[in-house]
């Protein structure tokens, strides 16, 4: 990893300075959330006796690892009651009401002060949106072409999807996008494209892909084929080359991750056509869609970055706007190329529009927050926002190095890798998103350097906790994150 990150100057655009949670809330007014009981998953993986070693690495096993799914929400539900005859004279309902809202609000604010593991801004102020609240908007069918139904936000919907144009370098006649629902919408919309163009074409994605890929593939009874991953979790090209190979006869149709879901890594765009390109596959037998989930709105901002641009030949790309941007509901920009659309649009005379969109009805007032805080922050403020994410995502790796903890960040990532806490209930207190013995930190706008060193403080406290409770020694993580990153008895 390098030590510095260079980021690149961008155009200005309209400045705004924006409001942060306030902290000013009774904890002990929160009820504490009990686990729920730990479920051991078996037949997963090889046995003790199965593990090798590699140079000095053990070879991870699943089997017996404990997994603790989450707590079974019919045990704290809020029921829906009828209210009493005479509760409009006497308002106990509405007063009822009122009281839980209170403490859900104080139970979100208390939840969002320990919130590190999971890629979403919670530093944002939309305040001046209040007055839309009581509009039904709905962008149903195609966002380029108005309905008979007037309540909608196409104009904002589209000076968003501009935006990204510009961001990714496609004129605005050679694009076609819209506002998703969230991200996993934008991969099944970019892959049920793909198959489109393709319909006989095999879907490779790397192991490291986001789930919602191999769901496209069960979706859309597509044959998928898993790439293996580089030790960063970024696809490996020499892998790739030999299932390209092995199905040269049948076009391709390739996810690349800008960003994987744990590990934060940037899959090589340009080295992948380039394997593409050396198997025989020429421009018009294969489809490539960019999963920008997370760090496609960042990478534009970083020199070094592979950059993701229609003037390479990809076929789509989507980004979720409620992670980096900081929009307060699941959304997303999916955008592919104008020329592919067709094969997917039909009109629709109940709408008196088209549509080819994968919902139909969609979320109105998205857009509107989109091109709200796109106004607000515009490529400058992206830019310091990108700066500050790598900067304390570099702090925290080398603190918890510092503190003895194995941890690893990938160069163009702000999501930080480390061992695993023994304490479950650590884990869902700082919501922390883990897999095998890892787990991640992903670094937002919002997360403070008092933030990370209040859980660097009570993390290395609990450790040595743990320890002493019998768990022994911290496990070997060189498996997932690289001897050089593992500071476990045998590669310290």
């Amino acid at each position: 990893m390098a030590g510095t990150v260079e980021i690149e100057t961008a155009s200005p655009n309209v400045k705004g300075k924006m409001e942060i949670l306030t902290d000013d809330f009774d904890p002990t007014a929160v009820a504490v959330e009990p686990l729920p009981p730990v479920v051991t998953v078996t037949n997963v993986g090889p046995s003790e006796s199965e593990e090798e070693e590699d140079e000095g690495v053990k070879k991870p096993t699943k089997k017996g690892r404990e997994i603790v799914l989450g707590r079974n929400v019919h045990t704290t539900c809020l029921a829906v009651t009828e209210p009493e005859a005479n509760d409009e004279f006497t308002g106990d309902k509405e007063a009822y009401m009122a009281g839980v809202l209170a403490r859900y609000r104080k139970n979100l604010m208390e939840r969002t002060k320990h919130h590190l593991g999971y890629p979403y801004n919670l530093d944002f102020d939309y305040g001046a949106l209040a007055q839309l609240q009581h509009f039904s908007i709905n962008n149903l069918g195609d966002p380029f072409i108005e309905s008979n139904y007037g309540v909608h936000s196409r104009q904002f919907e589209v000076g968003v999807l501009d935006w990204f144009a510009r961001l990714w370098e496609i004129e605005k006649n050679e694009y076609w996008g819209y506002i998703t629902n969230c991200g996993t919408e934008g991969n099944l919309h970019g892959i049920l494209v793909g198959r489109e163009v393709f319909p006989d074409g095999i879907l490779y994605a790397s192991r490291e892909s986001h789930y919602s890929v191999f769901k496209a593939a069960r979706m859309y009874r597509m044959e998928c084929v898993k790439v293996d991953t580089l030790i960063s979790g970024e696809i490996d090209c020499s892998d790739f080359r030999v299932k390209l190979l092995a199905n040269k006869d049948k076009p391709a149709i390739l996810n690349v991750n800008i960003g994987t879901t744990v590990k934060g890594a940037v899959d090589d765009v340009d080295l992948v056509i380039q394997t593409l390109e050396e198997c025989g596959f020429s421009h018009d037998r294969f489809y490539i869609h960019c999963d920008g989930a997370l760090f496609g709105l960042m990478m534009p901002f970083v020199r070094r970055a592979p950059k993701v641009t229609f003037k390479k030949p990809i076929g789509s790309v989507s980004v979720s706007g409620h992670k980096f941007v900081g929009c307060p509901m699941p959304c997303g920009v999916q955008i592919t190329r104008m020329a592919h659309i067709n094969v997917l649009s039909s009109n629709v005379e109940y709408l008196a529009s088209r549509d080819a969109t994968i919902m139909g009805s969609r979320n109105g007032h998205a857009p509107i927050f989109l091109w709200y805080t796109l106004n607000r922050k515009g490529y400058k403020g992206f830019q310091k926002e990108v700066q500050k994410c790598l900067r304390n995502a570099h702090y925290l790796k080398d603190q918890l190095r510092g503190a003895g903890i194995s941890a690893m960040l990938n160069e163009l990532s702000s999501t930080v890798v480390f061992e695993r806490p023994w304490d479950e209930e650590f884990v869902r207190r700082w919501q922390l998103a883990c897999e095998g013995n890892i787990a991640h930190v992903v670094v937002m706008p919002n997360v403070t350097i008092q933030k990370l060193d209040d859980f660097l403080n009570e993390l290395v406290e609990n450790r040595s906790t743990w320890c002493q409770k019998g768990h022994g020694q911290p496990p070997c993580v060189a498996a997932d994150i690289g001897k050089e990153n593992c500071v476990c008895t045998l590669h310290k």
